[in-house]
């Protein structure tokens, strides 16, 4: 007979059909986790990963209604016949956005409770926050608000709220989701610590496969349309087309191998992102496609549309500067990324630029017009801002009014209004669908509408605050596509982002902010592979800088400049009608 304490979560030719849709969700899913192993969970949106979440932590069927078919069994008993409670004691969800999850007024009040929700004696219960608070390193935080913390103290604040029930599951939804990238290696490396002291089972949703295998997982669950397409180990995954088939982006490093046309094996552990087990016969393989690839030459531009010269900002109530002398000029038709960490002074600069702020010196114009004599409404018809969540953005129901909205504010007649919208829909690919309610979209799809509200206005610069987040891989590539065809017809596209993925592959520029500073401004290239850069901006050195190192290039710069102009070429091959 099983141990409920070893096999706390399982499910058995399980089903799910939520009340509100035709067809289920989740097909015959088999899945059994173990005590103590560390499982990811992968797949392209929509395959079935949120709602395989919500069946484990019990929001399913508490809080979204379905039909359910099979068996689940948390701790050993089927979550038909538990209540939510119960699935809490052995389940404990830390959330992508842990804003959302905070109920207490410090640090302490947060972690303590749930303690206090089960009448646990004080002295008892001074000593299990202390405790806790040790093992995820925030004992020094305990009375701070939750709103003073950075984005990693947060999210260890949040995993210890849920430890001091002492669960048997840790279910980490999307936990690299609003992080910087030097954060959210921080995060893994604090599950992998926390997974090792408590001898938890730990279950990661994520989309940066990556980033996830910066430490070992024990199996790797990859999702598509509804079902369990495999359960595996990474070596072995990593060595299959599957990945790419479900719309998984694969590590840098193993593309890159992958091109260079190196045999992987589960032998030769590609998931280690040491890359020890690379023989040489494969590091030769690599030396001979980097020698065999052109560098492609960045376009030249040099007719300046937005400049920036000696801006200073503060915050009221705040005594540093949240930018302090910035200077900077972009270019007409250019591709910029803006990196940083959290609370460097990235989205405050895009604030400044378009009015919802005021800059209190400096000097900023546009396309030669000082952009201090311009109203916020007037700056918007010049740059357009696209914020990172499209329902933050969206206010009809229909998406041709949507479109409409800004142009009918300033008084356009219906007949432009009609020309205009239908135009810029069809730039979008949202033609087909103009007479479609918003709600039938998908999350990218609404992005698509809410940049569309933009262009119908004409302006000539775009800034986009993590245009890819939350999007799998297929979603993203369309998106980032998409703004390159907008570019390549004039619009000038700035994207503050922490997906040091995107900066490589699609910027031709990154400026990188630091403590209100611009510290960098370069090619993206040559920034992520500048470990001086990388430590002071809370930047990630790319895995293909480590893989140039593993194979005696001197010149990493170059390589992931190679590397980059190898993906573009497969993209226009892929473009190529049959």
């Amino acid at each position: 007979m099983k141990d409920n304490k070893d096999i706390p979560v399982e499910f058995s030719h399980f089903g799910f059909k939520y009340t509100a849709q035709q067809d289920p969700t989740l097909y015959d899913i088999d899945l059994c986790v173990r005590k103590g192993e560390k499982i990811l969970i992968a797949g392209p949106s929509g395959c079935g990963k949120s709602t395989v979440v919500s069946c484990i932590n019990g929001l399913i069927p508490f809080s979204y209604k379905g039909e359910m078919s099979g068996s689940l069994k948390v701790a050993g008993k089927e979550t038909s016949g538990l209540g939510l409670f119960e699935i809490s004691q052995t389940v404990g969800t830390v959330l992508q956005d842990t804003d959302a999850q905070f109920v207490g007024m410090t640090v302490a009040e947060d972690i303590a409770f749930a303690l206090e929700n089960s009448c646990v004696i004080q002295d008892e219960m001074k000593k299990k926050v202390l405790h806790i608070a040790g093992l995820v390193n925030v004992q020094d935080h305990l009375h701070f608000a939750p709103g003073e913390l950075s984005g990693g103290q947060k999210q260890r604040v949040s995993v210890a709220g849920v430890m001091v029930d002492d669960v048997d599951v840790l279910l980490f939804d999307e936990p690299l989701a609003n992080l910087d990238p030097a954060t959210g290696r921080e995060a893994i490396e604090l599950i992998d610590e926390l997974q090792k002291k408590t001898g938890a089972a730990v279950i990661i949703v994520e989309h940066r496969l990556e980033d996830v295998l910066w430490r070992h997982v024990d199996r790797v669950v990859l999702m598509s349309r509804g079902r369990i397409i495999s359960d595996t180990d990474a070596d072995t995954l990593l060595c299959s087309d599957l990945l790419l088939k479900a719309g998984v982006r694969e590590p840098l490093y193993v593309r890159a191998l992958k091109f260079a046309g190196v045999s992987l094996t589960p032998e030769k552990k590609p998931a280690d992102h040491e890359l020890g087990c690379l023989d040489e016969n494969d590091r030769e393989l690599v030396r001979k496609w980097f020698c065999s690839v052109k560098n492609e030459a960045p376009p030249k531009r040099t007719k300046p549309l937005l400049e920036v010269k000696d801006l200073v900002f503060s915050y009221e109530k705040r005594n540093k500067r949240a930018l302090d002398g910035i200077s900077v000029t972009i270019n007409e038709g250019e591709m910029t990324a803006i990196v940083g960490t959290n609370g460097a002074g990235k989205s405050t600069f895009s604030k400044v630029v378009c009015g919802f702020e005021t800059g209190q010196s400096g000097a900023l114009s546009f396309d030669g017009r000082d952009l201090s004599a311009l109203s916020m409404k007037e700056r918007a018809e010049h740059i357009g801002y696209v914020m990172q969540d499209p329902n933050h953005m969206i206010s009809q129901t229909m998406i041709f009014d949507e479109v409409a909205l800004g142009l009918r504010n300033r008084g356009a007649g219906e007949e432009e209004i009609k020309k205009r919208v239908e135009d810029v829909l069809k730039v979008c690919g949202l033609y087909r669908m103009r007479n479609w309610p918003i709600s039938a979209l998908s999350y990218g799809q609404k992005k698509r509408v809410t940049i569309a509200a933009i262009l119908v206005l004409k302006p000539k610069m775009l800034i986009l605050d993590e245009p890819t987040a939350g999007q799998d891989y297929r979603h993203y590539t369309e998106i980032m596509e998409f703004l390159t065809d907008l570019r390549s017809q004039g619009i000038t596209i700035i994207m503050i982002t922490h997906d040091m993925h995107l900066m490589i592959e699609y910027a031709e520029r990154a400026i990188v902010f630091s403590d209100g500073r611009i510290i960098a401004d370069d090619d993206p290239a040559a920034v992520i592979t500048d470990r001086d850069i990388i430590k002071t901006a809370s930047l990630r050195e790319t895995s293909l800088y480590r893989l140039s190192e593993s194979c005696g290039i001197d010149d990493g710069t170059a390589f992931v400049r190679r590397f980059i102009a190898c993906e573009k070429e497969e993209r226009r091959s892929d473009d190529k009608p049959l």
